[in-house]
Order: structure tokens, then sequence, then C-alpha cells
């Protein structure tokens, strides 16, 4: 595998870092700028907003960009939105400045999926995006336990100002490793971009990526009061069982990347049901502690089997626009994590017990299965009606893009 993957894997511990490390810190925030503890909330809502309006949309206007410049814009913009959340003299300032943070996160991710599988063989491709997620899941077992105790002891502030010199890190590793390339735009340029998402399997796959993590964000949204109502964890075990769902995250990551090199779609199918059981399951396994632990991790390890798999499945549904519609897919995620939260919620409210988010993630996760099925169908039509089109997964030069059986 490339050096050049160490970089954007660097990027993404960041991006992941900044994402999660803010509920940590909602309190201290808070605090410190004299407002309520919701009022505080909305700080991450702004950056998951930020994601979804800035994956496409950055990624579609610097199509014609060379792909090592604009991963190093994407990162320069998020030092600044970091750099300007330290500095925040009240909560408006700080609610634009997260904003900012979060909008080049999905086309970071889209655009640097991009260029992972454009550096290697047809049969790693998987095993290239995986590693680039590896900083996002390791974020959650180091960065964001590490960044929150910062804030904790040393004021939110430095947290943020800690962030921005990861951000820069990666801006130098970016620089040093990813090799320099130019701009590789089609001729009609982003009508074609736009164009390449109004494909019927495009959109199921997206449909898959928004319903499979909305299963998982269904419960992890609501993890802290399973594992102290139901486990009966006191609070302060909950930060080492969160690392606990890193680890997972982490093993799913790496197990998923090195099964879809060898069968995209059956990785896919398995993940999801995989997640189903898991989730199936969390009312019994919450009911002892040592099953609780197993649940969490097993709960990380069964949604990010899926991860690179969705990446991957919807940059080949459009080979066109390979780094719009992979940033968009990071937009899906991002809308996953709101949905699955407020459906989640919705079980709560209705009074049906403390692993109900987990029951209505598991129905969740069968809607996914019900979407890529529809998808497979898709394929299989649309392969009868033209049995000699063959089917790619992107490369980082799209004229010379190579076969990913699936």
């Amino acid at each position: 595998m490339p050096l050049a993957l160490l970089a954007l894997a660097v990027g993404a511990f960041g991006l992941g870092t900044t994402e999660f490390v803010m509920m940590g810190l909602l309190p201290d925030v808070a605090d410190d700028l004299g407002i309520s503890i919701p009022t505080a909330g909305h700080l991450v809502s702004a950056y998951a907003l930020g994601v979804v309006i800035g994956a496409p949309l950055l990624a579609a206007v610097t199509a014609r960009m060379s792909r090592r410049k604009v991963l190093i814009g994407l990162m320069g913009l998020f030092v600044a939105g970091n750099a300007l959340s330290a500095l925040a003299p009240d909560e408006h300032w700080l609610l634009a400045a997260r904003f900012l943070s979060g909008l080049p996160h999905g086309a970071f991710f889209g655009v640097g999926a991009v260029v992972a599988t454009g550096m290697v063989a047809p049969e790693r491709k998987a095993r290239s995006v995986s590693l680039m997620f590896l900083g996002l899941t390791l974020a959650n077992i180091a960065g964001v336990p590490v960044a929150t105790l910062m804030g904790q002891h040393l004021g939110w502030r430095a947290t943020f100002l800690g962030v921005s010199a990861i951000g820069l890190a990666a801006i130098a590793s970016l620089a040093l490793l990813i090799p320099h390339d130019h701009a590789h735009a089609p001729a009609v340029g982003l009508r074609r971009e736009l164009v390449a998402l109004k494909s019927v399997p495009v959109w199921l796959a997206l449909g898959t990526t928004v319903a499979g993590f909305g299963a998982l964000f269904s419960a992890y949204s609501y993890i802290t009061p399973m594992l102290t109502d139901s486990a009966g964890y006191a609070d302060s075990s909950v930060t080492l069982l969160l690392a606990l769902f890193g680890v997972g995250a982490t093993a799913g990551n790496l197990l998923g990347g090195r099964l879809a090199d060898h069968s995209l779609r059956g990785t896919l199918f398995g993940g999801l049901t995989s997640l189903v059981v898991v989730l199936a399951l969390f009312p019994v396994l919450m009911s002892a502690q040592w099953s609780a632990a197993v649940a969490v991790v097993l709960l990380g390890t069964a949604a990010f089997v899926t991860g690179s798999p969705l990446q991957l499945m919807v940059m080949e549904k459009a080979q066109a626009a390979p780094s719009l519609a992979s940033s968009a897919n990071q937009a899906a995620f991002n809308l996953a994590n709101a949905g699955g939260a407020w459906i989640g919620g919705l079980a709560l409210a209705a009074g049906l017990g403390a692993t109900s988010p987990a029951l209505t993630g598991a129905a969740l996760a069968v809607l996914g299965l019900g979407v890529a099925a529809v998808a497979t169908v898709v394929d299989r039509r649309r392969a009868a009606v033209s049995p000699g089109r063959e089917r790619v997964v992107a490369a980082h030069v799209p004229e010379h893009a190579e076969a990913v059986r699936y």
C-alpha cells in the first residue's frame, strides 16, 4: 500500500476528532458562553449541516482542479474553521465556525477515496479506502478521548487549537506524500458531473448508505443511557466503553476493506445482516455488564464492515463523476446520523424502553438490506439489456479506469 494513504488517514483523524469531540465538550462550552446545553447542542447540528452542504458543493466546484491541490485546500479550510472556533467570542461566532469546519469534511473523504483507489491495483481498492477511513475510526479510540480531556483541563478552546495543529500536520503530509497530478475533468464539466448523479443505481446506493448507517446511529446516539440504565454501568465508565466501540469500528473497517476486494456486494449484504442480528440482540446483551461491553464492540464491527463497500459502490455507479458521487455518499452518512438519531429518539419518547432505539435500528438495517436487494435486481436487469457493458470503479485517472468485478 502506498505511503500516501498515511496522509489521507492523518486528515481523516483530524476530521473525525473535531466531528465527535463536541459531544463531550457541550457542558464546558455551555458554561463558558453562558448558554443552555440544548442551545450548545446546535453546534453539533451546525457541523453536520456543513458536511451535508459542503460535500457535493465543494466536490462539484473543484472538479477541474488537481485532486492533490483540492485535498490540501480542503484541509486548509478545516484548519481555518477550527482556529476560528477556538477564537469564538460568542455562540453565534462559534456556530458559524463549526459550520465552516464541517464544509470540507465530506469532500475530503470523497476526493480522498478517488485518490486512494487510483494509487493501487484493482484488487486492493477497497483496502485502500479502508486505510483512509482508519484515521476516522482511530479518532474514536484516541483522538476524541484525548481532545475531550484536553478541553476539560485546559479549556475547550485549547481543544480546537489542538485539532488545528492536526490539520496542519495533515497538510504537510499531503504536500509531501500525495503525488502531483493534473485535473482530468470531462469536456462538458459540471453539467456532466451533475447528470451522473441522476442515475437510479446511484440513488439506490446512497439510499443503502442512509438506511444502513441510520441503523447504527439510531442505537449509538443513545448508547449511554443503554449502558447506564440497562447494563448498570456508572457514568464514569462510559468513556472507556465508547473507546471499545472505536476498537470494533477499526476492526470492522479493516475487515470490510479486505473482504470487499473479494466480493463487494457479498460483504455489503453480510455486514448489513450482521448489523440486524447485533441490534436485535441488544435488549438481551444489555442485561449484563460483560455482554453489554461485547455488544458495543460488535456494533462498531458490524456497522463499519459496510463502510468501504458502500463508498466503492457509489463511486462505481457514477463513473463519470466519482469525486462528486463519493462526496455525496459522505453527505448521506451525515443524513443517516441525523435521521437515525431522530428515529431512535421517537422510540424512547414513546416509552418503549432504554434499548428500543436498537430495535428501530434493526428495522432500519432491514430496510437497508431491502434497498441493496433492489439495487442488485436493477443491476442484473441493466446487465441483461447491455451484456457487454463493463462495470468499473473509477481509477485516479478516469480514462485509465480498471475493472473491479463484484
